[in-house]
């Protein structure tokens, strides 16, 4: 559950909509839904890579690793 709320957190620090984030990390409305909601639990390395891109931090800080 640490992915899905790192996502969130990150999105709502930027001021980002689930829609908005989806547009600029150029995923679907309904990836990032399933993703802040833990319904995707181990999403593919591409798709992580995009949201860490469109949230401006790293993928370890994505998922929480240190």
């Amino acid at each position: 559950m640490m992915l899905a709320g790192n996502i969130k957190k990150s999105r709502k620090k930027l001021k980002l909509t689930q829609e908005g984030l989806a547009r600029k990390a150029d995923i679907s409305y309904s990836t990032v839904i399933k993703l802040e909601s833990g319904e995707i639990a181990d999403p593919r390395m591409e798709t992580l890579k995009k949201l860490a891109n469109a949230l401006n931090i790293s993928i370890d800080d994505l998922v929480g690793q240190v």
